[in-house]
């Protein structure tokens, strides 16, 4: 069956209000339930059964799988209606464009066809049109012999020139498609790959270099790749420079407004790489450009993006210090209904992490539990990664609520799911980790020991400080709380401002 609940929660309120006008003026009968239909499952707290009750007294099954068949077919005609109005009018007008130079050029009107088609191929030119720029050219080149005064071999340049442009935003689609795909294969099936080597190969086989001219889309889609490669390899660095770059280039487009949604992929690209950099300020920066922008085209992206937003911001919030504002942010959207499952696992994992560090250890357990899901579920929805921290967040959390048995058997668990994995991986560095949480769990006292900490100091292949990834630094800062007898949020926010420190002077 449809999920029309899915569906139905991307629309904002102003798509809610004008779907339900939408079905009032298409309904032709005064009894017709679609509306109800709309509002029972816009409201998402009824069975299919209860609705079915409410609507007609009784089970009549298959009337309502009728009548859901058709709210269906009505929120696809209000979307495909809706796209088409919203359609930027400068494509259209280069068809139209096009269309009347064909018709003037069949009845011999060659000088004002070729006027209309020039200015067909400025817009076009202006737009990063390829495929239009293709059938403008194609035609001038087909009645040049019309107009001596045109150059043959000046349109056949232009010509080739716009059909490489055309081929590399094809490639890099190609491209950008095979790059998730391995990164689907390393998240979410657990998958061991050479991201990188990957990433090269791929680029090279389509002949495609970073430093082309694109289009809106391909540079998006570019700057995606640079991310994906960034959350593989954890270093954020190298990639910030090319996305603010990149942005730098998209926001002089004139068709951004047109491509709203890659608009604000790209700025939360930034936020977050930013985040990721620590550099917290200029994150915040960002975000408020993207919640500018979403509230543009009367809020069309703004329910796509809320979680991601409001996670960020609020991850933002907790490494500046602002630990009680990042709660604030969270903590309302853990009872959220929302098609982004993962944005809201991350939430959920997020405010988890913000109680630990709080020592608020009661509310971080309570809102673990809700996990109930197998490991397996959470892969499919979240990735390897996500899984793996969230095992680590239960041990740790277990054992300072020392809960001793629980400990026990999730670290063999772990070591049977997951140790042949990340050394598959090359992350020997988290089973280190888990040995000194061991070690802590099993002799404490001996934790804050200078043997100890001389070990642990010699066991790990330290990077500095200031590349290492937020969330590694956010473990580790468990362990240092230990061997230094230190808060766990203090030991935290030293050590990132540390990194800023080192970032600074680098």
């Amino acid at each position: 069956m449809t999920n029309l609940n899915d569906i139905i929660s991307t629309f904002s309120s102003e798509d809610q209000q004008r779907f339900i006008a939408y079905l009032d003026k298409k309904n032709k009968r005064s009894d017709a339930k679609n509306i109800q239909l709309f509002n029972y499952l816009l409201n998402n707290e009824l069975s299919s059964n209860e609705i079915c009750l409410k609507l007609y007294g009784n089970l009549k099954k298959d009337a309502y799988h009728a009548l859901r068949k058709r709210l269906y077919q009505s929120i696809i005609d209000f979307i495909a209606n809706n796209s088409l109005q919203e359609e930027n009018s400068i494509d259209m007008q280069i068809i139209k464009y096009i269309l009347a130079s064909k018709s003037f050029l069949q009845h011999k009107q060659y000088r004002v066809a070729y006027k209309v088609l020039d200015k067909a191929e400025v817009l076009a030119i202006e737009h990063y049109l390829f495929p239009l720029l293709n059938e403008i050219y194609h035609t001038k080149i087909q009645y040049a012999y019309t107009n001596p005064s045109i150059s043959i071999t000046e349109l056949i340049t232009k010509f080739e020139a716009n059909q490489k442009n055309h081929q590399l935003e094809d490639q890099l689609n190609i491209v950008y498609a095979k790059i998730k795909q391995t990164l689907n294969n390393i998240s979410y099936k657990g998958g061991i790959v050479d991201f990188q080597t990957v990433l090269n190969q791929t680029l090279q086989e389509h002949n495609i270099s970073i430093n082309e001219s694109m289009s809106f889309k391909s540079l998006y889609q570019l700057a995606t790749i640079a991310s994906i490669s960034a959350f593989v390899t954890k270093d954020y660095l190298q990639i910030e420079p090319f996305l603010i770059n990149t942005y730098n280039i998209i926001i002089t487009h004139k068709n951004k407004e047109k491509q709203l949604f890659y608009h604000i992929e790209i700025i939360y690209l930034i936020a977050n790489t930013l985040f990721r950099n620590k550099k917290f300020d200029t994150s915040f920066h960002y975000l408020k450009l993207m919640h500018k922008h979403m509230l543009l085209k009367q809020k069309k992206y703004y329910n796509t993006y809320r979680l991601k937003y409001n996670l960020l911001t609020a991850l933002n919030y907790n490494y500046s210090n602002k630990q009680k504002d990042a709660i604030a942010v969270l903590e309302p959207l853990t009872s959220s209904k929302h098609p982004d499952t993962e944005s809201l696992l991350d939430i959920y994992l997020s405010l988890i992490m913000f109680y630990f560090q709080k020592n608020d250890l009661k509310k971080a357990f309570t809102l673990f539990s809700k996990f109930y899901h197998t490991d397996q579920w959470y892969t499919e929805k979240a990735g390897k990664e996500w899984v793996i921290k969230k095992n680590l967040i239960e041990i740790l959390l277990h054992i300072d609520l020392k809960n001793i048995d629980l400990v026990e058997s999730r670290l063999l668990s772990f070591k049977r799911h997951y140790y042949s994995y990340l050394k598959g991986i090359n992350q020997q560095r988290v089973i280190t980790y888990l040995g000194f949480v061991e070690s802590y769990y099993k002799t404490p006292e001996m934790v804050t020991s200078a043997k100890f900490r001389n070990t642990v100091q010699q066991s790990f292949d330290w990077i500095d400080i200031h590349k290492e990834d937020i969330f590694v630094i956010s473990f580790y800062s468990w362990l240092k709380g230990k061997m230094n007898n230190q808060d766990l949020y203090t030991t935290t926010l030293d050590l990132i401002n540390k990194s800023q420190q080192e970032l600074t002077n680098s």
